[in-house]
């Protein structure tokens, strides 16, 4: 499709943008053959060179295509991404919800986790963390090719699978938490740390990827916490001061909420339409010119233009 895509473009000479918002090579070890990774990462580099831009949704992720030198430097540009502020919002803790979460036990702290259930996003982790809370719920709300296995981990602890759940349960899933945990390394960015965020509740994140895009030194502590990345003990003395403490958790939450402010989807589109298109156009033309240039040389000499 790519490939397609990139050809009709082409053909019809229009400009190129392409964003990155998959970090492939770092997945393929956790499914199938190291050997693969050259191969992918050349892949990509004809890709993203034949473009007139690259759009990435964090620093980190750009800072690795330049590392790789996929494409020039100066057509890698942040794209910050969105979120629906009026979908996840405080407004919908449900105490239904948190039932349903926690098994029946709403009293008890409830830790949650959102995305897609896959080797690659580190969710052994999760195991190691509750081990040592056991006073602690935590819910995992999501689907993937690791689910069967993650529940087989999790037999005969405090943990709820909900499967996939989407509008307004899924709204209310993250609202209804006292902690979302993202142990992920190998996000590009972290949509479901944004959307936690937005739904008020505090996030505890790995230092990895693009998440410290999203909380970033300076905000660590305020609108949410980092901790190393694999690190359990970094991870857990975040969880229990949170835990332990409901006017901790309730002003991070706020703070989180205020900063999300900031990812409004029109925003987002606002930039794309007015500056990255323009920088895009921009290539575009400076590329045609170049490839041009020979060619108007050629004309000159074969038909000059007559003297007056």
């Amino acid at each position: 499709m790519v490939f397609g895509a990139l050809a009709i473009a082409k053909l019809l000479s229009v400009p190129i943008v392409m964003s990155y918002h998959t970090h492939v090579p770092v997945y393929i070890p956790r499914y199938t053959f190291s050997w693969l990774v050259k191969p992918m990462w050349m892949i990509i580099k004809f890709l993203h060179r034949e473009a007139d831009l690259t759009l990435v949704p964090s620093a980190a992720i750009g800072r690795d295509l330049e590392a790789a030198r996929v494409t020039a430097a100066n057509k890698i540009r942040l794209w910050n991404k969105g979120v629906d502020s009026n979908s996840f919002h405080p407004c919908f803790r449900s105490h239904e919800m948190r039932m349903r979460l926690s098994n029946g036990e709403p009293d008890k702290p409830l830790i949650v986790h959102v995305g897609r259930l896959g080797v690659e996003k580190s969710l052994d982790f999760l195991k190691r963390v509750m081990d040592r809370l056991p006073g602690a719920r935590i819910a995992i709300i999501g689907d993937g090719p690791y689910r069967d296995e993650l529940e087989k981990m999790f037999t005969g602890m405090p943990a709820v699978f909900t499967g996939m759940l989407g509008g307004e349960e899924l709204s209310q899933a993250y609202a209804s938490g006292d902690v979302f945990v993202m142990p992920s390394e190998s996000e590009t960015l972290g949509q479901v740390v944004l959307e936690a965020m937005s739904s008020g509740i505090p996030v505890v994140g790995a230092r990895a990827g693009g998440i410290p895009d999203i909380i970033p030194p300076e905000l660590d502590g305020k609108t949410g916490f980092l901790f190393s990345p694999g690190d359990l003990d970094d991870c857990l003395s975040k969880l229990e001061l949170l835990l332990d403490n409901q006017e901790l958790r309730e002003t991070i939450g706020k703070a989180a909420r205020q900063d999300m402010e900031k990812y409004d989807w029109k925003a987002a589109t606002k930039n794309i339409r007015n500056e990255q298109y323009s920088a895009a156009i921009w290539f575009w033309r400076k590329n045609r010119a170049q490839l041009l240039r020979p060619i108007q040389w050629l004309v000159t000499r074969l038909f000059p233009s007559p003297e007056v």
